[in-house]
């Protein structure tokens, strides 16, 4: 290796500085990157989390049931609020935008969702979720992490997953051997040349240098470097262009889901996308809150399911939302609710088996706590997403096997 190819190792493969904001992308290697082009058509999957313990019961509201309104004198909601469904039940007066993709069947709802000896604390259960590994305490990577890892190097042409939004990577995208960005705005995803003309002037001979020499590690530098710019390339245009599919409003949510949509339409081969909504820790006034939480939820998912369906992506792209936990039956003395087990999982897209999925949780045979009871263990959900959807074996990523929920269609 010579002197020029040793020294842009040293000063850019060493750098922490691979992603921030810099300066444009060298022309020779713009021109290879669209070149070699990266668009895959391969499925992607959108996780929103619900941060706080979401209140499933006001979520997917049993407005007929007696018991529902017996524990809920303040916070429940009526018949002639909610969105109907079906026969006693129905989703959120807020929710609108959701009701409308449930009418679409663009819309799965699975009830009852938890798991065994459920935590109400909200780091422990959260670990519990990102890790799909209850047993375990201290695990060090995330479930969709591990699914990240089976992919072969050499099919990883872009950043292979990506958070967008303020808080720290999630540890359900922390992996063993691949690496996430987690980016409070995509405006900062662009590649900087550590080193000046010095490293330009390598990353020309390394993009130029001709296959022949038969160096695994030269070439394994070439395609990384290239395929890094290319993805820096389509996240500028992506954001540039300012073009949409669908009205969104102006919420956070909203907003990055947005810019996910441009980046699937730009072509990135990127599989998995992360964001939060933060708030549902709702102890205390939970009505106008929750409303307020839920709305924002419901229209920037509606927003970015029509925007995806305008732009043709829409068959490939599954939203999952989740939350660590539902909030207690009972409301408690300050007109809110405290830390519960089981809520509904959403699960929105053009290949969803449309509709409610399992029972309603029964408010008449509730745990020890006041809990309702759940059925479906979120694992099931995570395996038929890792299997039927990603292609990535489920068993591999989970430790051992889990039936599905069936919520995916196709």
């Amino acid at each position: 290796m010579n002197t020029s190819r040793r020294r842009f190792l040293q000063h850019t493969l060493g750098s922490s500085a691979l992603l921030s904001v810099g300066l444009h992308v060298p022309a020779f290697l713009a021109r290879s990157a669209r070149a070699a082009g990266t668009g895959t058509g391969q499925r992607v999957l959108v996780v929103v989390q619900l941060s706080g313990g979401n209140d499933g019961l006001n979520t997917v509201v049993p407005y007929a049931d007696e018991l529902y309104a017996k524990h809920r004198e303040v916070l429940r909601l009526g018949a002639d609020q909610v969105l109907k469904i079906q026969q006693g039940l129905g989703l959120h007066p807020s929710m609108d935008g959701l009701a409308r993709l449930l009418e679409e069947n663009r819309l799965a709802i699975v009830q009852g969702v938890g798991y065994p000896n459920p935590d109400r604390s909200h780091f422990r259960s959260m670990d519990i979720w990102h890790t799909a590994r209850p047993e375990v305490v201290d695990t060090r990577d995330g479930w969709l992490g591990r699914a990240l890892d089976t992919v072969p190097a050499e099919e990883r042409r872009d950043v292979a997953g990506i958070h967008l939004g303020p808080s720290p990577l999630p540890l359900a995208l922390v992996s063993q051997h691949t690496s996430v960005p987690s980016l409070e705005s995509l405006e900062r995803f662009r590649l900087k040349t550590a080193g000046g003309a010095m490293a330009t002037s390598a990353l020309a001979e390394l993009a130029q240098a001709p296959r022949a020499e038969q160096s695994e590690l030269l070439d394994f530098i070439r395609r990384s470097t290239l395929n890094a710019y290319a993805s820096s390339e389509q996240v500028q245009e992506a954001i540039g262009s300012g073009t949409s599919g669908a009205e969104y409003p102006e919420y956070a949510l909203a907003q990055r889901l947005k810019t996910i949509a441009q980046l699937i339409d730009a072509g990135l081969s990127t599989r998995i996308y992360y964001v939060a909504l933060d708030g549902f820790d709702t102890h205390a006034n939970q009505l106008e809150a929750h409303a307020g939480l839920l709305r924002e939820f419901s229209s920037s998912v509606e927003a970015f399911v029509h925007d995806l369906a305008a732009r043709g992506q829409l068959e490939r792209v599954l939203v999952l939302a989740f939350s660590e936990f539902g909030r207690r039956v009972a409301e408690n003395a300050s007109a809110g609710t405290d830390h519960g087990t089981a809520a509904p999982v959403f699960l929105a897209g053009g290949a969803v088996r449309a509709g409610l999925i399992g029972e309603h949780p029964s408010l008449a045979d509730l745990d020890q706590e006041g809990d309702v009871k759940f059925h479906t263990d979120f694992r099931q959900v995570y395996a038929e997403l890792l299997d039927r959807w990603l292609g990535c074996p489920s068993q591999t990523v989970l430790g051992r096997e889990f039936a599905h929920v069936g919520a995916v269609a196709s």
